[in-house]
């Protein structure tokens, strides 16, 4: 059997540890940042913040479009460059809209990086063990996703200097671009294309239905993770809990991860989602249906270990469903309409929160979760067998 953990898989699953480490460690304390330091109040906050949102999704299709079309090494090392560079900003920007401008300019290399270095990880896997590596991937999210805002947090607490926290994100940004240079990617022909511009170039059209069980996932994550925090404190008198509901759910992910990554192994790519959306619809039901600890933290567990399975499974899908020369836009599809049905739960379950209170918001997640799940079963498999290409 082909080798997984070979030294350039090694490399970019580091890099990739090191892109979410780096930003997780700030972004945390941001509204803290700009409460403290700017005394900007809550809807400002919001405002300035969500410019990154907007230039991330605006970035991805580009970014597999560029991917696809150039040297994926070039492409790549620029972005990581980019990212890395934005963290300075942090430091040298000494009003709340330089701040801003940083802010929003910094989705834009984010959402291009975690395109082009996902898309590289699959170019340095052997064809045989494609699936399971990109499951395995996935953990240096969830780990980084796990530990950063602990880390910043406690530096914080500590020595209260957020200059420390930007540069110390500096510092490890810095790191995995130098790692990432020091990749060897296989030899790929660049080979011009002379079609005019379409949409096809930058969105996987072939996985359109595909995109909307993954838009249906992100809606309603979005709904429970943007105002997860608000309702502990307000219904449940929790003020302290939100850490340890990403804990739970961190652990969730990284356990399923591991457990799925034998049938990715035997190509059970469809299997693998299957199992993961039944999981993770119980986890958004037993939310919205119980009001108290067990609930909130069962529930990230449940939707924990469902994601888990989910992720690596739709990326292959979309993998295989796309050429070879068009990973790139297979990866920046998936991670579109992710960051679309994200942002909607953050529309929709902030309305739905105002005029219904929060049960309804809740019911409301597991209302489009579960049609996701029944769409995925009536139609999706079948797409995707009828249409992949390996």
């Amino acid at each position: 059997m082909e080798k997984l953990w070979n030294a350039n898989y090694l490399k970019v699953w580091t890099a990739n540890f090191m892109i979410f480490f780096s930003f997780m460690l700030v972004t945390p304390l941001l509204p803290l940042y700009l409460s403290e330091t700017y005394q900007a109040d809550k809807d400002t906050i919001g405002f300035v913040l969500s410019g990154y949102t907007l230039t991330a999704l605006l970035a991805r299709p580009i970014a597999g479009y560029l991917v696809d079309s150039y040297s994926r090494r070039v492409v790549l090392l620029t972005c990581y460059f980019l990212f890395f560079a934005f963290f300075a900003g942090y430091l040298i920007a000494g009003t709340m809209t330089l701040f801003a401008i940083v802010r929003t300019m910094h989705g834009a290399p984010m959402g291009a990086v975690t395109v082009a270095n996902s898309t590289c990880a699959i170019d340095v896997l052997h064809p045989t063990r494609r699936a399971e590596g990109i499951g395995y991937y996935g953990l240096s999210n969830n780990l980084a996703t796990s530990i950063a805002p602990t880390v910043g947090l406690i530096i914080y607490d500590t020595i209260h200097n957020y200059n420390i926290i930007f540069i110390l994100a500096l510092l490890v940004a810095g790191i995995g671009c130098a790692v990432n240079a020091t990749v060897h990617f296989p030899a790929k022909e660049i080979i011009p294309n002379k079609d005019p511009l379409s949409l096809d170039r930058f969105f996987l059209l072939k996985g359109w239905c595909e995109g909307i069980v993954v838009a249906c996932v992100g809606l309603s994550y979005g709904v429970l993770a943007n105002y997860l925090a608000l309702y502990g404190k307000e219904e449940l008198g929790m003020t302290a809990g939100t850490g340890a509901w990403f804990a739970i759910l961190s652990g969730g992910l990284i356990l399923s991860r591991l457990v799925g990554a034998r049938t990715l192994r035997q190509g059970k790519v469809v299997e693998n989602v299957s199992h993961g959306i039944l999981i993770s619809v119980f986890g958004f039901l037993l939310f919205a249906l119980l009001k108290n600890p067990i609930g909130y933290y069962g529930a990230a567990l449940i939707i924990g270990l469902g994601n888990g399975h989910i992720w690596p499974g739709m990326q292959t899908m979309f993998i295989n469903l796309a050429p070879n020369n068009k990973r790139g836009t297979a990866n920046s599809t998936l991670l579109t309409c992710w960051d679309v049905g994200m942002g909607l739960g953050v529309i929709f379950g902030g309305m739905a929160i105002h005029h219904l209170g929060y049960t309804a918001a809740f019911w409301f997640a597991f209302a489009v979760n579960a049609s996701g799940v029944l769409f995925f079963f009536a139609h999706v498999r079948r797409h995707f067998l009828r249409n992949k290409l390996r």
